[in-house]
């Protein structure tokens, strides 16, 4: 439907987008390059550095999601059809001949392998991060959506945790705007557009040891259910 690689900026190297190699100046690894090629080496970074997996995803304008579905239950916001899963470990050539059979294809990074996400509020994500990095508590990557949503990556197995960790912090019974995406799930990776309606970005960019190891979940739960009730009540 008209999206091309090509129509994306390339990647700036400031905190709302992870650096493409370590020790060299993103304006000598950017010098002579196009968006494309900029875009494949951050997917090589997800997978060969980060250990994420990653997948082709539709791209949403006007409504119309590149999908080509009518209607799409999510335009712009799911992998595509037939999209092959690009694993962790694939090198920057293995990312861009999969990117070259699906030009202007977002990045979706399937959740439930290497991470699962609690997800809340963009306000409660920054308030209770500011809280998390007070108390000193391991974290993970944060990625921020255009539709207001902080996604705290964490370690697999929190969906299915979730109802009992609350259960055991007290928060069952609260009402509280904060849910676990687990397997089956996917998010869309910054800095590529969800849904049309802007880029995903870092609130707290991935480094190597986050990634590797993202923190538990009950580990971060009682601040994010504290500041969720609190922005509620």
């Amino acid at each position: 439907m008209g999206f091309t690689i090509g129509g994306i900026r390339g990647m700036r190297g400031t905190r709302d987008t992870p650096a493409l190699a370590p020790g060299i100046p993103p304006a000598t690894r950017r010098r002579g390059r196009t968006p494309a090629a900029n875009n494949c080496t951050a997917l090589a970074e997800f997978t060969g550095l980060w250990g994420w997996d990653v997948v082709p995803g539709a791209r949403a304008s006007g409504g119309a999601c590149s999908c080509g579905r009518t209607p799409c239950p999510a335009p712009g916001a799911h992998p595509l059809d037939f999209a092959p899963v690009v694993r962790a470990g694939a090198t920057l050539d293995q990312v861009t001949r999969v990117w070259g059979e699906f030009p202007g294809a977002a990045a979706m990074l399937p959740v439930g392998r290497a991470f699962d996400v609690l997800d809340v509020a963009e306000t409660v994500g920054r308030r209770a991060l500011v809280r998390l990095e007070r108390m000193a508590a391991p974290l993970g990557p944060v990625a921020l959506t255009p539709d207001g949503r902080a996604q705290f990556l964490v370690a697999p197995g929190a969906a299915t945790e979730l109802p009992q960790l609350l259960y055991r912090t007290g928060w069952d019974g609260a009402a509280l705007d904060l849910r676990a995406l687990g397997s089956g799930a996917h998010i869309t990776a910054p800095p590529w557009d969800r849904a049309g309606l802007g880029r995903c970005r870092w609130l707290r960019s991935p480094d190597l040891d986050s990634t590797t190891h993202p923190p538990e979940a009950r580990l971060l739960l009682s601040a994010l259910a504290y500041v969720a009730h609190r922005c509620t009540n």
